[in-house]
C-alpha cells in the first residue's frame, strides 16, 4: 500500500465511489471538489496496485491556529479492518505537527457507532454536549435543525 496527498483531479474518481462505500446512501454531497482543490497538503489517498482503497480529506484551521479538522474519511469496504483508516490518520497527524498543531478535530453522527467506536480507539475524546443521545454526549442541531453531532478532539503528542 501507498499514501500520498490528494491531487484535484481525485475527486473525479473518489466522488463516484463515496455512495457505493457507504452501501448506497448519498454521502457524496459531503465532498465537494474543492477540498481536492484547497487542501492538498493535508488531504491523502491510500492506493494499492493503482486502485484507491481509502482517503482523508482534512485541513488546518485558519480560525484556530493550534488546530486542525479531519473533514471525512473513506475505506473501500473490501480493505476495512486492515488498518487503512489508521495510517491515513497517522500520516494526517504527522503532517499536523509538522505545521505545529496540537490539536485535532472531528465530527460524526450520533446514530454512527461504528465511527464513535473508531475515533475512541484512535485516542480522539468525546466532547461535553448540551444533550445525550444512547449514552453519547453530543451537541445539539450542531449541523442545523436536528442535526446533533458527536465532536472529538485529538491532543497530539
Amino acid at each position: 500500500m501507498h499514501i500520498r496527498n490528494v491531487q484535484s483531479s481525485d475527486y473525479y474518481i473518489i466522488s463516484p465511489l463515496i455512495n457505493d462505500w457507504w452501501g448506497g446512501r448519498q454521502m457524496s454531497d459531503m465532498l465537494p471538489k474543492l477540498f481536492f482543490d484547497h487542501f492538498q497538503n493535508t488531504s491523502f489517498i491510500a492506493e494499492k496496485k493503482g486502485e484507491i482503497i481509502g482517503f482523508l480529506i482534512g485541513f488546518l484551521s485558519q480560525s484556530s491556529p493550534t488546530e486542525a479538522y479531519i473533514h471525512f474519511v473513506g475505506v473501500h469496504p473490501d480493505y476495512r479492518k486492515q488498518q487503512i483508516g489508521k495510517q491515513l490518520y497517522v500520516e494526517f497527524f504527522r503532517e499536523v505537527k509538522e505545521n505545529g498543531r496540537s490539536i485535532v478535530r472531528c465530527i460524526t453522527s450520533p446514530v454512527n457507532k461504528a465511527s464513535i467506536d473508531y475515533h475512541t480507539r484512535m485516542g480522539f475524546i468525546i466532547e461535553k454536549g448540551d444533550k445525550t443521545v444512547d449514552g453519547i454526549s453530543v451537541k445539539s442541531n450542531y449541523d442545523g435543525q436536528n442535526h446533533d453531532r458527536v465532536l472529538f478532539l485529538k491532543q497530539l503528542g
